[in-house]
């Protein structure tokens, strides 16, 4: 049976473009009703879409086989936003006020559009987190109704290189899907993985992902940093092929046997490991390599920090994404940071029910997915789609589904919403109305009964035909009585 109310999400990941349907319940869970993929390794590059014309193929594509396994169109889709070029700019904005003034919403409401109408060369503000506002020389989240004399906001800007915001948009015209919303991945992600106690006492989080590593620092509740840096797992695939490897080879040894901090007796200099039967690589080599290269990834997400943090973070660190599966990483997180306090997101916060694979391992890749899925909350139903015609050999459709029934009006001029129950009564006497024959109707002439009623001519014409033919029959009555 087609669905006939579902949110879908689209996100252009480094190594594929995932495309997911579901509905949400009203207790936040989730049913998962379709999942698709495609590679995007030809087209997108470390998050960023650089070859329009076959990511737009592959939008397209997602969304055919979304509509088929859903047997239904797909109205409008959420994106989300992620990648190399986001950043995370502060900015400090200052309004100096008249003596005895209270701080009113009107004044922050200003303060915010003046932050909003920054211009930055070459980047669009993609959103914008309030850090807080410091009045006088005190920090307050909520200044409204506080007497001072200067008001001071401070907010993180999330910026994105304009040129790659407009291939982005680009893509999606090109294949004729709408967006309904887009918002930032990392953003998502964070309220699908953090608990309200970690992003409150201050919290790193950390997704490792395929070609890009995103850092987002959140404390009191509030986001104060994000960052994407440039490396990933690939990167620690690429350095293994170093030692004569294809790509194939080197991301299952990567997967089998690569642990971000070796132990002590996997250091056995006349240890090695099998590539096939003919070949062997030397273990120790093997080690330094993918060390070296985790140890990179983790000393710049650290980096990412603000300094004025890096002792807040009593909600520790959270990993997640394809990279933080790899054995000991939690171990290298902390040798790097000594935050003891490390934890592994494999899965959302909230319920999950799927027959997808992907969804039911549970290892932290369709964490951002499924933060854009319930970040939705439209109806991107369209028209249901039925069987071929086996005459005429074209998909035929219903009526398009619409969020608001019919209406009609009563007596007294108002529009009523028709039920579920007069619809099908009306539905039913029309399909009895099409059935009956219809009656056969014998016309007969009408009389002119205004004529009638107004003594027109015609009706006088023959009151006297009538009295002028009643005259000659009793005068020839008449005569032959005499006779």
């Amino acid at each position: 049976m087609a669905a006939k109310e579902f949110q879908v999400a689209i996100e252009l990941g480094s190594s594929k473009i995932t495309g997911i349907a579901g509905k949400k319940s009203m207790d936040g869970s989730i049913q998962v009703l379709a999942v698709v993929r495609e590679d995007a390794t030809s087209c997108i590059r470390k998050g960023v879409v650089y070859n329009i014309d076959k990511t737009s193929a592959c939008l397209t594509s997602i969304i055919k086989k979304l509509k088929t396994l859903l047997k239904s169109e797909i109205s409008q889709v959420y994106v989300g936003v992620g990648g190399q070029s986001i950043r995370s700019i502060r900015n400090v904005i200052v309004k100096n006020l008249p003596e005895d003034t209270i701080i009113s919403q009107d004044m922050i409401n200003e303060l915010m559009d003046n932050n909003r109408s920054m211009s930055y060369p070459d980047l669009e503000i993609l959103d914008a987190a309030t850090q807080e506002y410091k009045v006088g020389t005190q920090y307050q989240i909520e200044p409204v109704g506080i007497q001072c004399t200067k008001l001071e906001g401070n907010f993180l800007n999330i910026l994105y290189r304009k040129s790659f915001y407009r291939n982005l948009n680009k893509c999606f015209e090109n294949a004729n899907i709408s967006i309904a919303e887009m918002y930032l991945a990392p953003i998502a992600l964070a309220h699908s993985v953090l608990t309200e106690a970690e992003k409150r006492s201050g919290c790193m989080l950390v997704d490792l992902g395929a070609d890009t590593t995103t850092v987002s620092v959140y404390y009191k509740n509030i986001l104060r940093q994000l960052a994407v840096i440039p490396l990933g797992g690939n990167n620690i695939t690429k350095d293994i092929t170093s030692l004569q490897i294809d790509d194939n080879d080197a991301e299952e040894l990567k997967i089998k046997y690569a642990s971000a901090i070796a132990e002590n007796n996997d250091a056995d200099p006349n240890s090695t490991i099998q590539i096939d039967k003919d070949r062997t690589i030397d273990r120790q080599s093997f080690i330094d390599i993918v060390e070296a290269r985790v140890s990179e990834i983790v000393q710049n997400a650290w980096c990412q920090v603000p300094s004025e943090y890096n002792d807040k973070l009593l909600g520790g660190i959270v990993l997640t994404g394809g990279g933080s599966n790899m054995k000991d990483i939690k171990k290298a997180f902390t040798a790097a940071t000594n935050i003891t306090k490390v934890r592994i997101a494999n899965n959302v916060t909230f319920n999950v029910t799927s027959t997808d694979n992907d969804v039911n391992a549970k290892n932290g890749t369709m964490n951002t997915i499924l933060g854009l899925l319930a970040k939705g909350d439209m109806n991107c139903a369209g028209q249901t789609l039925v069987k071929p015609d086996l005459f005429g050999g074209a998909d035929s459709t219903e009526p398009t589904i619409t969020t608001e029934p019919p209406r009609r009006r009563t007596e007294d001029g108002r529009g009523r919403v028709i039920s579920p129950q007069e619809l099908e009564e009306i539905e039913r006497k029309r399909r009895i109305a099409e059935t009956k024959p219809e009656p056969q109707v014998t016309h007969e002439p009408e009389e002119d009964t205004n004529s009638k009623k107004k003594g027109g001519f015609f009706s006088r014409y023959m009151e006297k035909i009538k009295e002028f033919g009643t005259k000659i029959i009793s005068e020839e009555t008449d005569d032959e009585g005499r006779r």
